[in-house]
Order: C-alpha cells, then sequence, then structure tokens
C-alpha cells in the first residue's frame, strides 16, 4: 500500500518570484465561503435567539483538566512544545486507544498532536491525496471534508447516509457504488455529525472489506467516540481484522473534554502513514496547545465513570430536547450518539430547511443549522435531507429549555 509519500514538485530557483495561483485550485474553491456555522452564530448574536446550531458546550470541563492546564502556564509550559506532541500526551493516546479498543499504538511513531480533529484530518487528506485520486465520504458530511478534498485536487465519491425515524441508512449498492480504481482514501465518520448516527459493526465491516479490496486507507473521524447512547457502541475502523495497518483514526480534546476553543487534537495509525500526516502537519500549524496538551494527557486518564456519566447526561439533554421538538411539532430522528438532533419541519408546513433556519430567529428566536449545508450541492443526499434542520442539545437544561419553549410559537393557531 503506498502512502503518498513520492508525490513531489521541484522547487522555484532562488529569487524567483512567487508563481500565481493555480486556477484549478481557484476554482475548486471558489464555492466554498463563510461557513454555515458563522453564519448562524452570527444570525444569533444580531437576533439574541437561543443558539441551537453550533455545537459547543456552555459549560467547561472537569474541574480536574482546568486547573492542570492553569498549572501548566503557571509552571512555564508556553513555548513551543515538541513538533509531535508533548511526550505526556502521545503516551496518554496510545494508553487510550489500547484501554477502551484494544490496540496497540507506539507514541513515538504512531501518535501525532494536531490543532484539533481539523487539522488532523486536513493534513492526512493533503498527505495521502492528489490529482486524479478519489475520497469516498458518507453524506451528509462536516463541512471541512468537501474543502479539503478540493484544496488537494482529488475528487469527492459520497455515499448517501439519510436520516429517519428509525436511524440513517447506508445502503450497500451505493457504498460500493462509490468505489473504484481511483479511490484513495475513504473518510468515514462515527458517530456521525450531522444526522448522530454511530454505524453499526455490519457498516463498518462493510466499509472495510471495501477499503481493502480497493487498497484504499481508512481515515476516520471519531471525535464522538465517547458521546454513545441507548446502549449503542463505537466500533473503531482499526480494531477490525487486517484494517490497523491501513486506518488512520482521528480524534480529540474538545467533545470529550467540553474544551472545544482548546484545538488539541490527534490521530495515530501506522508509522508511514503517520509519517506522512507530520510531513505536512508541521508546514500548517508547527505545533499547538503547549500548556494544554499535558492537562489533556491527564483527562485522558480519568476513570470510567467520567466516560460514563458524560455519555449518560448527554442522553438526559438529549431527550429533554427530543420532547420539546416533537411537542412544537417536528418530526425527530432519534440519534445515537454525538450533540446533535435532526429534526424534520414538514409536519409545520417547511419544507426547505435553509430558508427556515434563516427565518426560524424571527418566527421563534432559535438558531438550527440546514442539513443540507452539509452536502454537495445537487447531491442526490443534498435533495433528501433538504427539509431537515440539525439543533444542538450541548447545552445547558435552562437554555434547551426556553429553546423548546420558544419553538412551541411554530405550532399552527
Amino acid at each position: 500500500m503506498s502512502t503518498g509519500l513520492d508525490r513531489g514538485a521541484s522547487a522555484p530557483p532562488p529569487g524567483a518570484p512567487p508563481p500565481p495561483p493555480d486556477p484549478r485550485v481557484v476554482a475548486r474553491m471558489r464555492r466554498f465561503g463563510p461557513t454555515v456555522f458563522a453564519e448562524m452564530s452570527a444570525l444569533a448574536a444580531r437576533t439574541g435567539a437561543v443558539n441551537l446550531g453550533q455545537g459547543f458546550p456552555d459549560a467547561d470541563g472537569p474541574a480536574s483538566l482546568l486547573e492542570d492546564a492553569v498549572a501548566a502556564i503557571r509552571s512555564g509550559r508556553n513555548q513551543y512544545p515538541p513538533g509531535t506532541g508533548v511526550p505526556a500526551l502521545l503516551e496518554a493516546v496510545a494508553e487510550h486507544q489500547h484501554r477502551f479498543y484494544g490496540l496497540t499504538l507506539d507514541p513515538g511513531t504512531e501518535v501525532l498532536v494536531t490543532a484539533g480533529a481539523t487539522e488532523a484530518i486536513a493534513a492526512s487528506l493533503l498527505a495521502l491525496c492528489g490529482p486524479g485520486d478519489e475520497v469516498v465520504v458518507l453524506e451528509p458530511a462536516y463541512d471541512s471534508y468537501a474543502a479539503v478534498i478540493a484544496l488537494s485536487g482529488a475528487v469527492q465519491r459520497s455515499v448517501p447516509l439519510v436520516p429517519g425515524p428509525d436511524g440513517s441508512t447506508l445502503d450497500a449498492q451505493d457504498l460500493r457504488a462509490a468505489f473504484s480504481a481511483r479511490t484513495r482514501v475513504v473518510l468515514l465518520n462515527t458517530p456521525h455529525n450531522p444526522t448522530g448516527t454511530v454505524l453499526s459493526p455490519a457498516q463498518v465491516a462493510a466499509v472495510a472489506a471495501l477499503a481493502v479490496e480497493h487498497d484504499a486507507v481508512v481515515l476516520t473521524d471519531e471525535v464522538y467516540e465517547h458521546l454513545v447512547f441507548d446502549g449503542h457502541r463505537h466500533v473503531p475502523v482499526a480494531t477490525l481484522p487486517g484494517m490497523a495497518e491501513r486506518t488512520l483514526t482521528v480524534s480529540s480534546a474538545g467533545k470529550t473534554f467540553s474544551v472545544t476553543g482548546w484545538k488539541v487534537g490527534w490521530v495515530s495509525g501506522p508509522a508511514p502513514l503517520v509519517a506522512a500526516v507530520r510531513t505536512v502537519k508541521q508546514f500548517l500549524t508547527y505545533v499547538n496547545a503547549g500548556p494544554f496538551q499535558p492537562a489533556v494527557a491527564g483527562a485522558l486518564a480519568l476513570p470510567d465513570d467520567f466516560y460514563l456519566g458524560l455519555a449518560a447526561d448527554l442522553q438526559r439533554r438529549r431527550d429533554l430536547l427530543v420532547e420539546g421538538l416533537l411537542s412544537a411539532g417536528f418530526g425527530v430522528s432519534v440519534p445515537a450518539g454525538t450533540y446533535f438532533v435532526v429534526a424534520d419541519p414538514r409536519p409545520l408546513g417547511h419544507d426547505d430547511g435553509t430558508a427556515l433556519c434563516r427565518e426560524l430567529p424571527g418566527l421563534a428566536g432559535v438558531v438550527g443549522v440546514p442539513v443540507s449545508a452539509f452536502c454537495e450541492p445537487g447531491s442526490p443526499a443534498a435533495a433528501a435531507v433538504r427539509p431537515l434542520v440539525r439543533f444542538t442539545f450541548c447545552k445547558s437544561d435552562a437554555v434547551l429549555e426556553e429553546a423548546c419553549r420558544r419553538l412551541q410559537a411554530l405550532r399552527p393557531r
């Protein structure tokens, strides 16, 4: 299996003027403007609406984590950390993967700290993909995926993952049809944002089998790995037979420890693949979050009760929001994981999620995010989710209760 390290280009002669932007890159990136999260958060700030659009918690993470960060700052851990990450965090990530999933990693060569999961995904795609390559993605998909695929010059091949009352469907024929001789990477996200789907063991195995058949790398975004509800189980792709050697696993501290602003993420996997990612990452942020890295290392060792309590508390908040949405007249797809509920406003007479989200602050004083914003324009998935709206429940009870109260204004009089 090639790692993509054989791609290269000659350097310009010394003193040469910088080349003009590649018109192909400009054309690929032209359609990417400000993110939907920025638009909707600005709308919430401008109107005073309750912001259930962007997935960041109201409360900070565990007190021990915050105190460890303060101690690191005060003890002088404020300069550049090592390029791969502080050793304590590299070791903690390796131990976490072994503790929860039985995976054995060399922290020195098989773990890399990044500026959040977003950089880990970007650096991985830029390291492994180029023009002519194809990336298989479950759609709807987190919005950075399409942008970085386009930046790399690769082509996105989407597989519709459409939420319904009994969970999202992943059609086996659609999945197989997305693969080809040019498939380079499978970009998987489970637990899945925005639908809240937790892929079943059989679904994960189907993706893995096709990756092996087509000699593709699996890049798996598992930032919601501990936010799983109702007895569902998160199955990391790397734990399946034959997959550890072709899987890059991405996660972060932001969602698990409610510190989304710290931007401490990591990618782990076989040493040659991690080395390829590191080669790109060093020219993106170089390093990040020096005093936060040792604090996250300590938090990863928190007892099981912390992780179980986190999931239980979020499940309770999920149920609070689901009840409020149903009471307001929405159809609801109850999520098995993540921070998000997908709601269907068609019973209330709205069949365009984007239009509704722009009108919702005026109608009810609440902000959500249209699910179609997570899709390639004109794709089958975009058409299927066009009416749907995503709301987050990682907020305080008081905020959720107020949002549910306001949403009652949508009910027909």
